[in-house]
């Protein structure tokens, strides 16, 4: 068994800044790096300077950034050694507001622990944050690191070209002096000025172009191809050529800044874009609201209603298409966008899933079509919030349609988006809302520059804006309370605006003499029943009309209802008593019901009306069913009972099915109910665990007592000696020491993460490298441990897999 590399004594900057913050300065990094802090709790500043330091921990909190943090980070990251001063000349901000706010983003990021300064005044930045540039500022790497692998010789003869005074012959020294000659703009002005014109005019050109990374470095000697303009900025250190192929030689950062000239200062907005605000009172924000959430929660229980009658077909390819989607919207009376939105929020809500090749409802839909409006509204608009997509979107970057319930890659920008949304709405001042809300979405780019726009968006996040406000999120351009109990993530706010919002469902109709039903704002579950088995529904939303036909009362009667029966149902809902024309059309349907019965034969029809059969045999629409007349009152069909149900029906009779006991058969709409998505998996000894509800990590800000956690990390021993599975120090359980002796690529904090999440039964994302070499990131659940084999529902997969320990290499709490 190999030994673990437990993580190394950490003497890095991070540690020694981390050290020197009082508690409450750590509790601010905590709060705003919540991972970095879940259970099991960091033992010691180093390990939490691990974590904190971590790829996936640092890409976390990348999303979260404004746009000004984001161009301060890239301009420390475009150069290896920057002071705040220097940082501040970079990128014009030495005084008046564009001070202030430099200011301001240098303490979000140091909050963050992504940049903070060391007392020398040198800023200082996260390792993996300086990859989240490919060519920071368009800028290549600087001198330090593309000299890193010359030699002294080589050095020396680059001063000497241009005309610095020989230094100790050590390789630091003279590539100190080198980096010196080359950050001072007015040296490199005065040294290209004694270029030829070919050198001149390239090394101008290439200041201002983004880098072509590629090979190695081959210091000061000039490939026989290059230009003489190329070669003589070789020479000098200005350019730095590829050192065993032929490729584009590379400018170093300090070089191209020079050659920029003083006045050129790297992009900086600390000023968010302005909005321009109308009066928007809180009595006019709710009443918009109200109305558009009512209107959404009532397309909703018709557009599930739907898809419980006839679940939609998935294609091929995945996912619910164009067709199908028409046809939902066509039948609950609502637009495609609200049909995408509906069935992604239902379907993340456990509503729906997939059954075959169907999207059908599961048993939890019975339940949620059960409750009151706000209740149902509530549970749509919290799987609303946490969608890893934007559901409106229903074209791609090429214009084609896009199916949905696609099940595509989380997307966290889209959920970043949805929060600076609302974010940039609740920054107007209070009483105001957004004269355009098109006018959130510049302000959003500037709040979330990282979210994800949606191709079809003719101006930034148009189509998440139409979401927020289909949803009475946001109203009058202002943030609704259903908006703030979002933003706050507060489920319980969030049912209470709800309620306070919707009225409760409505238990009674009006019905006309036009013979249409009329309800005010949304159907109890009982009234939407009875109406949709004896009439049609036209419309849904604030208002929902139904009109009565004699179809619509046929497909009653053949559901069982007797017409006493049903005008006694219709008139327990009635707000006044139904009008005559209603009953009529019910009582004279019922006269023509049944007078004609069908049996399977296969099939024979008889009734007690010899003239009737003989119409029907007579009759030339029904001869492809091949009727025959076999007595007064029977006939026998070629085809199938169903289908000559259908055409009998179509032709305008009356049939009803009957049991071969002669009893009527009772014709009730099947309901498909999808099995459990998810199987819990089977554990080694053959048993099954039970299904956990929530596979996600409890939430660090109820879980830990984050200032408690900051005074004991820094009154925690500097040096925390770690165990080791082989010298007998404990560790905190013994899956901890077994994971340990089997993973050889983990940190000791990585190892303590994974074993927690093996214990306490909770979800953890891995990086693991297959036996192929491929590295993908899986989150797993409901883990087992079997050394050196660890058993685990696979949610990439969404079956049960076997991870080797030892291939692990990164692990970040879900």
């Amino acid at each position: 068994m190999a030994r673990c590399p437990i993580s190394k004594k950490s003497g890095s900057a991070l540690v020694t800044w981390l050290r020197g913050l009082d508690a409450a300065e750590l509790e601010r990094v905590l709060t705003a790096r919540p991972d970095a802090g879940t259970a099991p709790e960091p033992r010691s500043v180093g390990e939490l300077a691990d974590r904190l330091q971590r790829p996936a921990s640092v890409a976390l909190a990348l999303p979260r950034l404004t746009l000004p943090c984001l161009q301060v980070a890239e301009a420390v990251a475009a150069l290896t050694t920057v002071s705040r001063v220097g940082l501040a000349d970079l990128l014009g901000a030495t005084h008046g507001d564009r001070a202030h706010g430099l200011a301001a983003a240098l303490e979000v990021l140091a909050d963050r622990a992504l940049v903070w300064s060391d007392g020398n005044g040198l800023l200082h930045m996260a390792a993996p944050l300086r990859n989240a540039w490919g060519s920071p500022l368009g800028l290549d790497a600087p001198l330090v690191r593309l000299l890193a692998g010359s030699n002294s010789d080589e050095l020396g003869r680059i001063l000497a070209k241009i005309g610095v005074k020989p230094v100790a012959n050590r390789k630091a020294e003279r590539l100190t002096a080198l980096v010196s000659h080359h950050s001072d703009p007015a040296r490199v002005a005065a040294l290209v000025a004694k270029a030829p014109a070919a050198a001149r005019k390239l090394l101008e050109r290439w200041a201002h172009e983004a880098p072509e990374r590629s090979g190695f470095i081959m210091f000061g000697t000039p490939q026989a191809d290059s230009s003489p303009g190329e070669q003589w900025a070789v020479e000098r250190g200005l350019l730095i050529r590829e050192r065993h192929r032929y490729g584009p030689a590379r400018m170093p950062a300090e070089v191209a800044l020079s050659l920029r000239g003083s006045d050129w200062h790297a992009p900086f907005t600390p000023v968010p874009p302005g909005v321009r605000s109308v009066p928007a009172t809180v009595v006019d924000v709710e009443r918009e609201a109200a109305a558009a959430s009512m209107a959404f929660a009532a397309h909703a229980v018709s557009v599930l209603g739907v898809c419980d009658v006839a679940p939609p077909a998935r294609l091929k390819a995945g996912g619910v298409g164009a067709r199908e989607l028409s046809r939902i919207g066509k039948a609950a009376r609502c637009d495609e966008t609200v049909v995408r939105l509906v069935l992604e929020a239902a379907s993340a809500a456990g509503l729906l899933t997939r059954n075959g090749d169907r999207v059908a409802a599961t048993a939890t839909y019975d339940t949620w079509a059960a409750e009151e409006p706000a209740n149902q509204l509530a549970v749509l608009l919290r799987a609303w919030w946490t969608l890893p997509l934007t559901p409106g979107g229903s074209r791609d970057e090429d214009g084609k349609a896009l199916p949905a319930l696609t099940g595509a890659p989380a997307c966290g920008g889209c959920i970043q988006a949805r929060q600076g949304l609302l974010t940039a709405a609740a920054r107007l001042p209070a009483g105001e809302g957004a004269a355009n809300p098109a006018e959130l979405g510049a302000l959003l780019v500037w709040l979330r520059p990282l979210a994800d726009e949606l191709p079809q968006d003719t101006t930034p996040f148009a189509t998440l804006i139409r979401e927020a406000e289909l949803l009475g999120a946001l109203a009058r351009g202002a943030v609704s309370p259903i908006g703030a109990a979002l933003l706050a993530d507060d489920a319980e706010a969030l049912t209470d605006a709800c309620r306070r919002l919707l009225p409760a469902a409505s238990g009674t109709a009006r019905f006309g003499s036009d013979l249409t039903a009329v309800v005010a704002g949304t159907p109890a579950a009982h009234l939407l029943a009875l109406l949709d088995s004896v009439a049609d529904r036209e419309s849904a939303g604030t208002a929902s009309v139904w009109r009565f036909s004699p179809a619509s009362v046929r497909r009653a009667l053949d559901a069982g209802l007797t017409p006493d029966t049903l005008t006694s149902d219709l008139a327990d809902v009635a707000v006044e008593p139904l009008p005559q024309p209603l009953s009529y059309l019910i009582h004279d349907t019922a006269r023509g019901h049944g007078r004609v019965r069908v049996v399977s034969a296969a099939c024979v029809i008889h009734g007690e009306e010899p003239a009737l059969l003989a119409e029907l045999a007579a009759h030339r629409k029904l001869s492809p069913l091949g009727l025959r007349l076999l007595a007064p009152t029977v006939l026998i069909s070629r085809t199938p009972l169903d289908k000559t149900l259908s055409a009998l029906r179509s032709a305008g009779y009356a049939p009803v099915a009957e049991e071969l006991d002669g009893s009527i058969r009772i014709e009730r709409a099947q309901r498909h109910r999808a099995a459990s998505p998810v199987p819990p998996p089977r554990l080694p000894s053959g048993r099954s665990r039970p299904q956990r509800t929530d596979d996600r990590a409890p939430d660090v800000r109820t879980a830990v007592n984050l200032r408690a956690l900051a005074t004991r990390l820094l009154g925690a021993p500097q040096d925390v000696p770690e165990p080791n599975p082989y010298d007998g120090r404990p560790y905190d359980s013994d899956t901890e020491a077994i994971i340990a002796g089997y993973a050889r690529n983990l940190s000791f904090t990585d190892v303590r993460q994974l074993a927690h999440a093996v214990n306490d039964g909770q979800a953890i994302t891995i990086e693991y490298v297959a036996t192929s070499g491929n590295t993908t990131v899986r989150t797993l659940g409901r883990l087992e441990l079997d050394a050196p084999y660890l058993h685990a529902w696979c949610h990439l997969r969404k079956d049960d897999r076997v991870f080797t320990i030892s291939r692990i290499h990164g692990v970040m709490p879900s």
